[in-house]
């Protein structure tokens, strides 16, 4: 039982049918798995800028190697970092 709402929780289970009812495209057994729902919404937040830390906190991986593969800089901290090398950069 969810205890803010009082409802039933779904099982692993029922929660795996659920998501491949709703997104199989070649009928059952073909839509998404929740281990790949999650590795999306990880890969989603890695490239909106969420820090590695907090996709360790999201996704409760102990290990930094184990959510490197989600992290992706963006352009402009690229920028920001490449500047750091530029010649004639007084903060050098």
């Amino acid at each position: 039982m969810c205890p803010d709402t009082g409802l039933a929780r779904l099982s692993y289970g029922q929660a795996c049918a659920l998501l491949d009812e709703h997104t199989a495209l070649r009928g059952p057994g073909t839509g998404w798995d929740l281990h790949e729902y999650r590795h999306s919404a990880l890969t989603h937040l890695g490239e909106q800028g969420a820090s590695p830390l907090m996709l360790m906190v999201k996704s409760r991986h102990k290990k930094p190697e184990n959510v490197r593969r989600y992290f992706k800089l963006s352009p402009e901290a690229i920028a920001e970092v490449t500047s750091l090398l530029a010649p004639g950069d007084s903060r050098r």
